[in-house]
């Protein structure tokens, strides 16, 4: 079901064209590269506000990672190659394969993102609902500590 969820939400913004993305730049060298593929408005609110969808590439090469950081809206992601530590929060970090998904609730600290792999490249489709009006979709967590 999340599959076909996930699929329709692409599908739906893959088709809007025109990719004015507010993305704060948390894919710094040696920490990822986030390529935004597609933005569209959409007829759902987040907390009240009309809302967008926004779909990024996020790319690690082999060790790299992201700095801990928050988002503005819940995101479902898709492993489309190589494996992917995630860690929210206080959880357990967990390591996913290509063709497994995943769920961020909004604001959640997302303080582990990286490929574990010291020979494949890691590439994540991650899909977004966020206000409209958000002035950035990620925001660097400030003393977010690291493992």
């Amino acid at each position: 079901m999340f599959k076909l969820l996930l699929a329709t939400v692409v599908g739906v913004a893959l088709g809007a064209g025109g990719l004015s993305l507010a993305l704060a730049n948390h894919a710094e060298p040696g920490h990822g590269k986030v390529t935004p593929l597609s933005e569209r408005d959409v007829i759902e609110t987040i907390d009240g506000k009309a809302a967008r969808v926004s779909v990024v590439e996020v790319a690690y090469e082999p060790g790299e990672a992201s700095q801990p950081h928050r988002h503005a809206g819940p995101i479902f992601g898709y492993v489309l190659e190589g494996e992917y530590e995630l860690g929210l929060n206080d959880q357990p970090v967990k390591t996913l394969k290509a063709g497994e998904t995943f769920y961020e609730p909004t604001g959640i600290l997302h303080r582990i993102s990286r490929n574990p792999n010291a020979k494949t490249r890691t590439r994540l489709l991650a899909v977004m609902l966020h206000a409209r009006d958000a002035k950035q979709i990620t925001v660097p967590e400030a003393h977010a500590k690291e493992e």
